[in-house]
């Protein structure tokens, strides 16, 4: 292989590769040899099939084959033996090619920016630490404790207010017939919550136990059976049973039933988790300072490739005329976007950084979580979706590049109360918060290493031959 490189204007570079006949010959060859013991042809035994027969019957196909892999074997070489990162995809022009034939390509790029990674000690960023107090989490308890009332059974005689716990049976009808899922028994409503359907249970307010009452609501947009959707129903509701709340008590039991060992535990837990919400969010302003301060980096040139597919991204959801006025605003955050994510990732590489499977999955854990309840649900999206365990990989090596600098970098302590804290994040929502992603998933190195060049059959253009290369598949 020859490899030739012409560099163009600015970041472009057209990398010649030449292969000679002999060459792709001996890999032709070596292609039948593997496709022999495979092929069955009538009259002949498995593995006896003449090479001349194989190369009448499948010598296009092969080729094509053959070519492909040549082609990204070769370019992936021609990178990076010349330390060539591409920026984006890059484009292939067929040059000569054919059975028996020299073959010639280049292979265009423009070429990621050199990155210059400054001490990171002048960087300054302000470490937060909330002290919540005992007035605050006790409050915090009593929320709890109020959204999770008890229920005892209301006198025979009393009726429901707000608050209530109204159980009922039903049947409904629309237009005085029944529907699919027109019965319901043992329904349970805390009445002023309006989640059955809209302002259903105002409806039942005023009922006693035992008591027969008509409601009528309209069938949502929802509603399973479509012909019935924004119909009036009437709901013929028997009260069963009307339930008043009762003061929970918070002590040990309850804590129990929340699963603190006691309330002091539970105290404990509590008060770490809004210490929690307040960090996360304190770590964001904390992150942000970093990334502006890695702003200040310099880097020469940005590939106009890559501020185009940020523009794209950024523009998404937006009709062509709003994308072009906001295109100017577009390009100067696109580049400062990838301006970082080109930072972050040579630091990255600089320091061999590299997510495990353990802790990818943790990552998964950490989302399931996140939503209690609807923990199969979340599993199943991931397990259905690859990209989307992929863009927790960038999450997980994006946290361990910011952990990293963090560490060599300058803190400014700050133990603050709960109040400070809501000031210091009602203040920030003014401020520029656009890089709360700075490291696309096309740019993370350490989540897709360049092991092979990704040139698509889609992209070469040809200039010998009118007709498409094909991939056959092996046999």
């Amino acid at each position: 292989m020859k490899v030739t490189i012409e560099n163009k204007k600015g970041l472009s570079k057209d990398i010649k590769v030449f292969i000679d006949k002999k060459t792709m010959n001996s890999y032709m060859e070596e292609k039948y040899e593997e496709i022999k013991g495979t092929v069955n042809l009538k009259g002949f035994r498995p593995g006896k099939v003449p090479k001349e027969v194989l190369k009448r019957q499948f010598g296009k196909a092969v080729f094509n084959e053959v070519l492909d892999k040549v082609l990204k074997d070769t370019s992936t070489k021609a990178l990076e033996e010349n330390k060539i990162k591409p920026a984006g995809q890059p484009k292939l022009d067929l040059k000569n090619y054919g059975e028996d034939k020299d073959l010639e390509y280049v292979l265009s790029v423009t070429e990621l920016p050199k990155v210059e990674i400054k001490s990171l000690e002048n960087i300054k960023f302000d470490d937060y630490k909330v002290k919540i107090d005992e007035k605050e989490t006790d409050k915090r308890i009593n929320e709890i404790a109020k959204n999770q009332p008890n229920f005892k059974d209301a006198n025979d005689e009393t009726k429901s207010k707000e608050g209530d716990l109204v159980i009922f049976d039903y049947n409904a009808t629309v237009d005085e017939k029944p529907f699919k899922g027109s019965e319901g028994k043992n329904t349970q409503l805390t009445l002023g919550k309006d989640l059955f359907l809209k302002g259903f249970d105002k409806q039942l307010i005023g009922v006693k136990k035992g008591e027969q009452k008509v409601v009528e609501a309209t069938l949502p947009e929802n509603f399973p059976e479509k012909d019935l959707v924004n119909k009036k129903a009437k709901f013929n509701c028997k009260i069963s049973a009307v339930k008043n709340p009762e003061e929970v008590k918070i002590d040990d039991k309850f804590a129990k039933n929340l699963g603190a060992k006691d309330l002091k535990d539970l105290r404990t837990l509590i008060s770490k988790q809004i210490n929690d919400e307040y960090k996360n969010s304190l770590d964001r302003l904390s992150k942000n300072q970093i990334l502006k301060e890695l702003e200040k980096f310099k880097i020469n040139e940005i590939p106009e490739n890559l501020i185009e597919e940020e523009i794209k991204i950024l523009s998404q959801g937006m009709s062509e005329e709003d994308a072009k006025k906001s295109k100017k605003n577009f390009e100067e955050v696109a580049k400062k976007r990838i301006k970082v994510g080109l930072i972050l990732n040579e630091f990255g590489e600089q320091n061999k950084i590299k997510v495990t499977e353990q802790e990818l999955q943790a990552e998964v854990q950490k989302q399931i979580r996140m939503m209690p309840g609807q923990e199969k649900m979340v599993m199943d999206f991931y397990q259905k979706n690859p990209s989307a365990v992929a863009s927790l990989r960038g999450t997980v090596y994006e946290d361990k590049i910011m952990n990293l600098i963090k560490e060599k970098a300058k803190s400014n302590k700050k133990e603050i109360s709960k109040d400070e804290a809501e000031k210091i994040l009602k203040q920030s929502q003014d401020q520029d918060v656009d890089s709360k992603k700075v490291i696309k998933d096309k740019n993370k190195a350490e989540k897709n290493p360049p092991k092979k060049a990704n040139v698509k059959k889609t992209s070469i253009k040809k200039t010998k031959k009118k007709s498409p290369i094909k991939k056959v598949s092996k046999k």
